[in-house]
């Protein structure tokens, strides 16, 4: 069976960026901000939908909700192996802002599967995948580690607590993907040469109203020093486990 997989891409902060906030801590900053994929989206989803269509046949189309200066971590998409790409022209405001964006275009191009990674590296909100598959009414899971495709059937594993969960869900479905999903590829020469001509589609908002804003950002509490206890003083670091230390 042939499949057609959409997969939608986000970009996030690389791991390295200095966090700040402006406007009265309501905006990120994002002067001097290097840009990734989101690791979830690239690592797992993408990949998986890859190794599906390599085996199966199929195309892969990633969908990108985002302006100009995200076509960048679009082409390392296409540079990874993916057969073309939608970017969505807008900033995206909200989960279901995008959700919405991201089901208006699948519900016209019927996809056999919608994969996103489980969250996002900067919010780790963990929400677009489910509005996704509720406006697209569509059977959802999500965390899924593994996935493979049989005769219009998605067999998925799913991490528990003490344990695997096996599920059977039929296609066209919506999964979001945690690690185990896939490896990590490296794009070589001849995938980054073919991403500059591989077909990027932009395409205009719906007009959909958010159903969040944002009231403020926090930084987390900075860590405190680190104390140092001499090995042969066994006993002022037994006083301390008993009066300092915090269990979180």
């Amino acid at each position: 069976m042939s499949l057609k997989i959409l997969v939608c891409i986000s970009k996030a902060p690389d791991t390295t960026t200095k966090i700040a906030f402006t406007e009265n801590d309501t905006k990120f900053n994002e002067a001097n901000v290097q840009y990734i994929i989101n690791p979830y989206d690239e690592w797992y989803a993408l990949v998986r939908a890859l190794e599906l269509t390599e085996a199966q046949g199929g195309t892969v189309t990633t969908i990108t909700v985002g302006s100009a200066t995200d076509e960048a971590i679009i082409r390392k998409a296409f540079a990874i192996g993916a057969t073309d790409g939608v970017r969505v022209d807008a900033i995206p405001a909200d989960a279901f802002f995008v959700a919405k964006q991201v089901a208006e275009y699948a519900k016209a191009h019927n996809f056999d599967l919608v994969l996103t990674g489980k969250e996002t590296i900067d919010f780790n909100g963990s929400q677009v995948g489910a509005m996704i598959a509720e406006l697209l009414d569509m059977p959802y899971v999500s965390l899924a580690s593994k996935l493979d495709v049989n005769s219009g059937v998605a067999t998925l594993a799913c991490d528990i607590q003490g344990g695997s969960e096996v599920v059977e869900v039929k296609l066209p479905a919506v999964i979001s993907c945690a690690k185990g999903m896939a490896e990590q590829r490296i794009p070589n020469m001849r995938g980054i040469m073919a991403a500059r001509t591989k077909p990027l589609n932009v395409i205009p908002a719906v007009e959909v109203q958010s159903l969040t804003s944002v009231v403020k950002y926090g930084l987390p509490p900075a860590k405190s020093a680190c104390k140092m206890i001499p090995a042969d003083n066994a006993g002022s670091l037994i006083e301390m486990l008993h009066n300092e230390a915090k269990v979180i």
